[in-house]
């Protein structure tokens, strides 16, 4: 079986979940959704699953090496070992979660997740390229304990999925046994606030008990204003994901001792090296968001670009396994050019104007060379589909830019 298909099944879902609610939003003259956000969301999301290509091999070779070398007992895979299995990760995860928010290296992984300033499905999707590479180490006592591999896996998909629909408005409070026991749309709207009172709060994954029990807990009271203390300002899916290190990476030039250049990776947050403490940042609760305007058509463009890379991505993740080293980098670099380029001209960049015809000429060029090489019965229809499809695209950008 492709070992990609389970979130191929996913993508259909999760978009059918997005569409529901944003027809529920217009249903109830609510305003959950701007196309800018959404859209970064998404190609952020498209991002994470290009990454996780080639982190899930680091991964699976990571936990079964650890298996093999230090499990302490081997468990099979059966039901009950797999409700063992889903409790302690999430235990591990809760702590993962709240250390992603308390250690700077982590947090510079996860503050993509929050960098959104709205809150809707598309939000759930936001995932960072690297995190679970760097935080995957507090999850090794699952192999040490002897846990199946197959029985991992399928906890750590369910934990995932049922992450994906606590990100909503549309969903109130729940009946009070719910809320007592698990993770709810209400505790996670807490989470993404930047509040004071809710920052740092409610890192359950899918048991919200975790957070009763050890002080990060906090109730949903006043309207939750989302993002972080210090929001981006911009669309750019990369920049997302590398803003933070860029700041940490200023910081240690600016630390004085080595020693101090150190703390920045496992400092809190925030924390300043010259003055060696964390500053109080002021939220402005009544902020604006960052916004931008682009022409209708220009959306319609970037709109379609995102349908063409949600088809690229499927592609990509079925026909993985059968592409050579330099179709699998080609691909994921030009797949993740496209979601930069959007934020551009969702950004309004004077330079996005010279930059997307080159990436439609080398998209043209690679998908060619491709099926050239490894789809040659397809050869002649695709270059005949890509050359009609290019001078669409190229016509239709130009017609339209700014």
């Amino acid at each position: 079986m492709n070992p990609n298909l389970p979130i191929l099944l996913a993508i259909p879902f999760f978009l059918i979940a997005i569409a529901i609610e944003l027809w529920y939003q217009n249903r109830l003259k609510q305003k959950w959704y701007r196309f800018n956000d959404a859209i970064t969301n998404l190609n952020i999301g498209i991002g994470n699953q290009v990454f996780s290509l080639f982190i899930k091999s680091i991964l699976l070779w990571s936990y079964a090496n650890t298996m093999n070398h230090f499990a302490l007992w081997r468990l099979e895979a059966t039901w009950y070992n797999f409700i063992g299995c889903i409790l302690l990760f999430d235990f591990l995860f809760y702590w993962a979660h709240r250390w992603s928010h308390e250690i700077n290296f982590l947090w510079g992984a996860h503050v993509v997740h929050h960098s959104s300033e709205e809150y809707n499905l598309t939000v759930a999707l936001r995932q960072s390229w690297i995190h679970n590479l760097i935080a995957f180490f507090i999850f090794l006592p699952i192999p040490v304990l002897g846990f199946h591999p197959q029985t991992f896996i399928l906890a750590a998909s369910i934990h995932t999925l049922y992450q994906f629909w606590i990100h909503t408005k549309a969903i109130g409070k729940l009946p009070s046994w719910i809320e007592f026991w698990f993770n709810t749309p209400s505790h996670h709207r807490v989470h993404h606030g930047v509040n004071p009172q809710y920052i740092d709060k409610n890192h359950g994954g899918v048991l919200i008990i975790w957070d009763r029990l050890l002080g990060t807990f906090e109730e949903e009271q006043e309207e939750v204003k989302y993002g972080i203390t210090q929001n981006i300002q911009s669309w750019n899916p990369a920049w997302a994901n590398w803003h933070y290190y860029q700041t940490m990476w200023e910081n240690i030039k600016k630390a004085p001792t080595l020693w101090l250049k150190l703390k920045v990776f496992f400092a809190k947050p925030g924390w300043d090296p010259v003055s060696n403490s964390v500053p109080k940042y002021s939220v402005n609760l009544n902020q604006p968001v960052f916004d931008t305007r682009i022409l209708k058509p220009l959306q319609h463009y970037v709109g379609a670009q995102f349908v063409l890379g949600i088809i690229a991505l499927c592609a990509f993740m079925w026909f993985y396994d059968e592409l050579s080293w330099f179709f699998r980098i080609s691909n994921a670099l030009l797949i993740l050019l496209t979601g930069v380029l959007c934020g551009g001209i969702l950004e309004n960049k004077k330079w996005v104007y010279h930059a997307e015809y080159a990436r439609l000429l080398l998209v043209f060029i690679n998908l060619n060379a491709m099926y050239y090489q490894h789809f040659s019965n397809w050869f002649i229809i695709m270059l005949i589909s890509s050359i009609i499809g290019f001078l669409f695209l190229v016509l239709w950008f130009y017609r339209n830019k700014e």
